[in-house]
């Protein structure tokens, strides 16, 4: 499947999305991304990172240092209160989205 640009403002829902899950560091995250999108979401450094420092300085996730299980050390984030409540939040405006979206394609 090719690789999708996306839409400006989905990045930080599907990254809340992937750690509803539980507790992952960066690489886990993109990775769990790829495997879920069969590829067509491939995260680069430079895209991951910047949004993760800015869901942490948003308090909706927190990280810790740890070793990875590859004995290297690693920052794991987690979905805070305010993270799980953000997510709730995206997610239904996302849905909402779809819905006037696929309306609007079906009627016009």
């Amino acid at each position: 499947m090719a690789k999708l640009d996306l839409p400006q403002g989905t990045l930080d829902l599907l990254i809340l999305r992937v750690l509803n899950a539980g507790e992952m560091h960066g690489w886990g995250i993109a990775q769990r991304l790829s495997i879920v999108s069969q590829d067509a979401l491939r995260l680069e450094e430079g895209t991951l990172y910047p949004a993760l420092y800015r869901m942490e300085a948003k308090g909706w996730i927190e990280g810790k240092w740890a070793q990875s299980e590859n004995n290297r050390r690693a920052k794991y984030y987690r979905l805070t209160k305010a993270g799980r409540k953000q997510l709730a939040s995206e997610q239904h405006a996302w849905e909402r989205l779809i819905a006037v979206i696929a309306q609007v394609l079906q009627k016009a």
